[in-house]
């Protein structure tokens, strides 16, 4: 929610996401598919934050999607439940990817201690088809 414009790279496709605003505390970067892009570049920029709440010099509160489901009437869905249903769709269709390319595109640490000192890289290519088909699934069709 308080993604703000100077972290994408438009031309590059990719959101970084500084470590300040991650849990793990270490930068996150995010390719971002076709269907990403459109709504991006359909965006009115009307200052710093990519989706500005009403108050002046804020973005949109933590609590906005909530509430958006709930006047939609489908109150049995959370925003969580969103990357529950990514990680799941990874784990049932998306088979050429490896398990931890899943967890890496949610930014959640994989791997034990030594794992992560010998595995400095983010696999960000192959996160980049993997968002793609990802597009595809929730689109119904190639992007």
């Amino acid at each position: 929610m308080g993604a703000r414009w100077p972290e994408f790279d438009l031309d590059q496709q990719l959101w970084t996401i500084p470590a300040t605003r991650m849990k793990a505390g270490k930068v996150h970067r995010v390719p971002l598919s076709e269907p990403a892009m459109r709504v991006l570049c359909s965006l009115e920029r009307l200052n710093d934050f990519v989706f500005p709440g009403s108050e002046e010099g804020k973005p949109l509160s933590n609590m906005a999607m909530g509430m958006l489901l709930r006047r939609m009437g489908v109150d049995q869905f959370t925003v969580h439940g969103f990357r529950s249903s990514f990680r799941n769709w990874c784990g049932d269709e998306a088979h050429k990817f490896p398990r931890e390319i899943a967890e890496q595109a949610l930014a959640h640490t994989v791997g034990n201690e030594v794992e992560r000192a010998y595995r400095r890289g983010d696999a960000l290519e192959m996160r980049r088809e993997l968002m793609s088909e990802w597009a595809r699934f929730l689109t119904g069709h190639k992007v």
